[in-house]
Formats: C-alpha cells, structure tokens, sequence
C-alpha cells in the first residue's frame, strides 16, 4: 500500500499499550506496541525474524518487562523512529511501514 500525500495529523497513546495515528485521509490506525515491535524494519530484527526461535534462550531481566517506547520521533517527512526502553533505536519506521501494520477493524477485515 502506498500513502503518496498521505501524512500523519495526530500521534496519540491509546491506553498503555497502544499508538493511534490520525491520517490526513481520515483513517485511524492501531498498534500495540507489541505489533510495532515485532515487525521492527532495522536489519538486525530483521534477521532475527528469519531465524528460528532458540528454545534454550534465557531472557535476560530487561526483557522480562513490557516493552515501551520511550520516544516517537519524525524522520524527515518519511519515518518515525522508536526509541524503546530496552534501548533498541534503530528501525525506521516509514509511513508505508506504518499504515501496512495497521491493526485497526477495518484493515483486519482486509488481512
């Protein structure tokens, strides 16, 4: 999907786990904060989405808490940037990006 001339108007928490951006079309999207981390874009969880899970992986205590943002940050007029609590920085977040992973009802009747 693409959102030529499409534009955030309004980052919004919704509750204490969800974003919701207000789009310039007048469409709404949701994301646990869950959702966005997953599908983070930078290279490095990228390639650990490629592999599978290691059962014999120990968490280490800072991941055993909720994952957060810390800060939402415009890139240009392209991206956000998420700075998470576990200090995680890099993935870019582009507007395509974002309105692909919406959550909302209406795009989960789409999927």
């Amino acid at each position: 999907m693409t959102v030529s001339g499409v534009r955030p108007v309004a980052l919004t928490k919704d509750g204490e786990d969800r974003l919701r951006i207000d789009w310039s079309d007048g469409h709404r999207s949701v994301y646990a904060w869950t959702h966005l981390r997953g599908n983070c874009p930078c290279a490095g969880c990228r390639g650990e989405h490629e592999q599978p899970p290691d059962p014999f992986r120990i968490l280490k205590p800072s991941e055993l808490v909720p994952l957060k943002p810390i800060s939402i940050s415009p890139i240009g007029h392209y991206a956000y940037k998420i700075v998470w609590s576990d200090g995680h920085d890099s993935g870019l977040f582009t507007l395509e990006h974002l309105r692909s992973l919406c959550q909302c009802p209406e795009c989960n009747k789409k999927v």
